[in-house]
């Protein structure tokens, strides 16, 4: 058994790199062509994580949209999605939220240990809660998600969990997906805020230049530092 997924972590950034302003409503960078490429790209993982503030913020569905898709999935054994997971160091989400509501995928909350009873009792059948640690390590989550099966992993947000990830050299493939247009002094989270990569940066070779309309993604394979 690998100790971690594959993991690929996909965002979109304004030509400024910002991937959300500082306004209460969410900075929509995508157009319709990126996000087909994110249905095919979930369409072929086994779980989706995002962090808790993004299902707090965005309310996101993390199904695959495309019945295409979908029935090819199935009719390679897997099930219609891929799972679901976020982990949340205060167990504060709604579970009213489309995470826990839309679609029949198993849905994983990691949380600290202290706060396993709460989160299990607030989230109830809607979700397996998992405790991980006093401080869900990255690395700690990612090791359990493979025990259950988790091959390939596509992390989507937010700013905090995708940095650590990158900062850990966790990430095994970046697709990184510029909007045609600059955020300037409105600017919240970049991509890389509040991390340092002190263990040394990630060798990046550019794997694939794409155009997208007025979108251009940039993948890149990603190898930890010798």
């Amino acid at each position: 058994m690998p100790e971690r997924p594959e993991v690929l972590l996909s965002t979109a950034v304004s030509l400024d790199g910002y991937i959300d302003d500082n306004s209460p409503t969410r900075l929509l960078l995508s157009d319709e062509s990126d996000f087909d490429r994110v249905d095919d790209e979930r369409a072929g993982v086994d779980a989706i994580l995002v962090g808790a503030n993004t299902v707090r913020r965005d309310d996101p569905r993390l199904v695959v949209r495309s019945t295409a898709r979908v029935r090819s999935r199935v009719q390679h054994g897997l099930p219609p999605g891929p799972r679901k997971v976020t982990l949340t160091g205060t167990a504060e989400l709604d579970p009213e939220a489309k995470f826990f509501t839309v679609g029949d995928a198993e849905k994983l909350v990691y949380v600290p240990s202290a706060l396993l009873e709460v989160a299990s009792s607030r989230f109830g059948s809607r979700a397996t809660v998992v405790s991980c640690g006093s401080d869900l390590a990255a690395a700690d989550v990612l090791r359990d998600l493979a025990a259950r099966g988790v091959g390939r992993l596509m992390v989507e947000g937010g700013a905090a969990v995708q940095a650590s990830l990158l900062a850990a050299h966790l990430v095994d493939e970046l697709h990184l997906v510029y909007a045609p247009f600059f955020v300037g002094d409105r600017g919240g989270a970049r991509l890389a805020d509040h991390v340092s990569f002190t263990a040394g940066h990630p060798a990046m070779r550019l794997a694939e230049v794409r155009r997208m309309g007025g979108h251009v993604l940039l993948r890149y394979v990603l190898e930890a530092p010798s």
